[in-house]
């Protein structure tokens, strides 16, 4: 038995009680049309209440709300009615033989059952009206929860992406490396090591700075470096106040992998690209555009579908996309983020 049960039990004996002691007090040769009133109405509401708490009870084992809410309305609203007026009538039988002379008289029942009418609709009406509004209440904030819990998915799912053939091509790199040069291979584990470490912390946050973001960003272009010895080149002209604006995690490094990833390099052909903040309200990301015949698997939008998506559960921005006949740019909204006090 919970808490609020007991004290509803509790303070139904205590009517009853009260009730109990006013009809003691009556004295057969006065009138005591006002006692035996407040008596009646006390009883007649303990035994109302409890005959409606039992019903409803039973109701919602046979009539669930949410399977069948129609006929459970009907249903609990007829029998609900009727069970109460049974026993306001038999709460008048029993006063009125016990501790008046005059019989119950027939005008009197019908007046009863009219004004017991006129009470218990409304007040079925504000219960039935409560018990809706807290299912939409408890409706509402389920759905809310499991919406923040699908967007939470999604942006996991979206967070933790990573071409899977940037652990491979590095790895190989490595091997490589290790043959030829030791220290070089020491540094390039090292800095590999910095960007997973990186990686693995966007796990933690759903933005991340971009200064932050462009450390990453210096040790992966460390390993790019290595790989494709020196036919690319990188230009960063973000400002200083900008450095501290928020990006989803991974945004900038997702750029410059599909730059490379989509586009010839060479050393007659080099890749650059440039990155700079625009106003304080956009990271520009631009390379050139040299498209290989043979695109890879991965479609070329995939990346950017990606950072979007992410984008859309911090930004009213949106990511825009200018691409020319030899320029590809993106445009990635900066999100101030207020420091905690």
């Amino acid at each position: 038995m919970s808490k609020k049960t007991g004290l509803l039990i509790l303070g139904l004996i205590g009517l009853l009680g009260i009730s109990g002691f006013i009809l003691q007090t009556i004295d057969p040769e006065r009138n005591s049309f006002f006692k035996l009133t407040v008596a009646g109405l006390l009883i007649s509401f303990v035994f109302v209440l409890s005959i409606n708490i039992v019903l409803n009870k039973g109701l919602n084992m046979i009539l669930p709300w949410k399977k069948r809410s129609g006929l459970r309305f009907i249903a609990h609203l007829i029998l609900g009615t009727c069970l109460s007026l049974f026993v306001l009538n038999l709460a008048y039988q029993i006063i009125k033989s016990s501790f008046t002379e005059a019989p119950p008289e027939f005008g009197q029942m019908i007046l009863l059952n009219v004004y017991g009418v006129a009470l218990l609709l409304p007040i079925y009406s504000l219960f039935f009206g409560v018990k809706f509004l807290r299912a939409w209440r408890k409706a509402d904030l389920e759905s809310e929860i499991l919406q923040k819990e699908n967007s939470r998915s999604q942006m996991m799912m979206l967070r933790n992406h990573l071409d899977p053939h940037f652990l491979f091509n590095n790895l190989n790199t490595l091997s490589s490396l290790i043959d030829i040069d030791r220290d070089l291979s020491k540094k390039y584990l090292d800095k590999f090591a910095e960007v997973y470490r990186s990686i693995l912390r966007t796990e933690q946050t759903d933005l991340t700075t971009v200064r932050e973001e462009l450390e990453m960003i210096d040790s992966y272009v460390f390993l790019l470096n290595i790989r494709f010895q020196n036919a690319f080149t990188i230009e960063i002209n973000v400002d200083e106040q900008d450095l501290d604006m928020a990006i989803p995690p991974l945004s900038i490094q997702m750029l410059v992998e599909n730059a490379f990833k989509h586009n010839v390099i060479s050393k007659k052909k080099p890749l650059h690209i440039s990155m700079h903040s625009d106003n304080s309200e956009f990271l520009v990301v631009k390379n050139t555009l040299q498209k290989k015949r043979i695109e890879p698997n991965n479609r070329i939008g995939t990346g950017i579908d990606n950072i979007r998506t992410r984008y859309e559960f911090f930004s009213k921005k949106k990511v825009e996309i200018i691409e020319t006949m030899d320029v590809f740019q993106v445009r990635l909204p900066l999100i101030k983020v207020e420091p905690y006090s």
